[in-house]
C-alpha cells in the first residue's frame, strides 16, 4: 500500500506555474531520500528530481533544471515541487517517491499543459 498523497495538479497554460504537493505517513520520512517522478502519456516512468534527507542537497534531472525547485518540510512530512514555465511536454501524471523508487506507488497527480 502506497503511502503518499500528490496534490495540486491542474490544468495549466503554457508558461503558466503550479505547485505540486505531497503528504507521507512513513514515520521516519525525514530520513528519506525523496524525489518527484512523472509518467507522460505512453512514456515510462522518469525521475524528475531528488532532495536528501534534511534538504541538504536538490539533484534535478535536464528536464527540470532552471524551472522546477523540489522542497521539503519535515516538521510536516511533505514534500513540494515548485514548477514554472511549463511546457506541454511536461504533461503527466506526477508522484513523489522515495529514492530509490518505490515497488508500490501511489495514485500520482495529473498535470495538463495546454498550448
Amino acid at each position: 500500500q502506497a503511502d503518499m498523497v500528490e496534490s495540486g495538479g491542474g490544468l495549466v497554460q503554457v508558461g503558466g506555474s503550479l505547485t505540486l504537493s505531497c503528504t507521507s505517513s512513513r514515520i521516519q520520512f525525514r530520513r528519506l531520500p525523496m524525489a518527484w517522478y512523472r509518467r507522460a502519456p505512453g512514456k515510462q516512468r522518469e525521475l524528475v528530481a531528488r532532495i536528501l534527507p534534511y534538504g541538504s542537497t536538490t539533484i534535478y534531472q535536464d528536464v527540470a533544471k532552471g524551472r522546477f525547485t523540489i522542497s521539503r518540510d519535515d516538521a510536516t512530512n511533505r514534500l513540494y515541487l515548485q514548477m514554472r514555465d511549463l511546457r506541454p511536454e511536461d504533461t503527466a501524471v506526477y508522484y513523489c517517491g522515495e529514492v530509490p523508487p518505490p515497488s508500490v506507488w501511489s495514485q500520482g497527480t495529473q498535470v495538463t499543459v495546454s498550448s
